[in-house]
């Protein structure tokens, strides 16, 4: 009997329902008991992801596969760290409003950790924690924040299709083209399924 085998992205990627503490946002926010996410759930919600190899982002074939694929011709870097980010509280506090936008936010992480939340069908919070060597692709029209975890660091590739773009709409904005596709795709189309 072959047994299953263990999803590589669960040691860089994962992912829980958020309680609905107002205790630091840094801090991992399980539900009491703690109810994970599956990355078949993630996918429904289209939020996509992958484990690579951080130590060797520059020469990993396996991004430059993902990059081809998906058109991701423009990177950067961005390291968010009380040191190293101008601004550090303001743009801490602005990551963690609820927004969305109108591209993809493709980000890799190649150090440090942090969590990326979303909504899920219900408008309850799921918390995705990235770790090195998680790359994360969150749809266009998701509403989502960011925070760092409690070891207040995360060096981060972003990864644009084109110029970058990285303009944030804060909630409500759901008249804006890129929500009603977004909910038309994997809001709706599931609705609809069910029914």
């Amino acid at each position: 009997m072959g047994s299953l085998s263990k999803d590589e992205r669960e040691e860089v990627i994962q992912a829980w329902y958020m309680d609905e503490s107002d205790e630091d946002q840094r801090l991992p926010h399980h539900r009491n008991p703690k109810e994970f996410v599956s990355f078949e759930k993630l996918d429904e919600l289209g939020v996509l992801s992958w484990k690579l190899d951080a130590d060797n982002y520059e020469t990993d074939p396996e991004l430059k596969k993902i990059r081809e694929a998906r058109g991701y011709s423009y990177t950067d870097f961005c390291e968010v760290c009380p040191e190293k980010l101008p601004n550090y509280e303001e743009k801490i506090k602005n990551f963690y409003e609820e927004h969305l936008h109108t591209d993809e936010e493709i980000r890799y992480c190649v150090a440090g950790s942090g969590y990326f939340d979303v909504r899920d069908r219900d408008e309850a919070w799921i918390r995705v924690w990235v770790k090195k060597g998680a790359m994360i692709v969150l749809p266009a029209g998701i509403y989502h924040r960011f925070t760092l975890d409690s070891n207040n660091y995360i060096k981060a590739m972003r990864l644009f299709v084109g110029d970058p773009v990285w303009t944030p709409f804060n909630r409500p904005h759901d008249h804006l083209p890129a929500r009603k596709q977004y909910v038309e795709a994997f809001v709706e189309k599931v609705v609809d399924a069910a029914a």
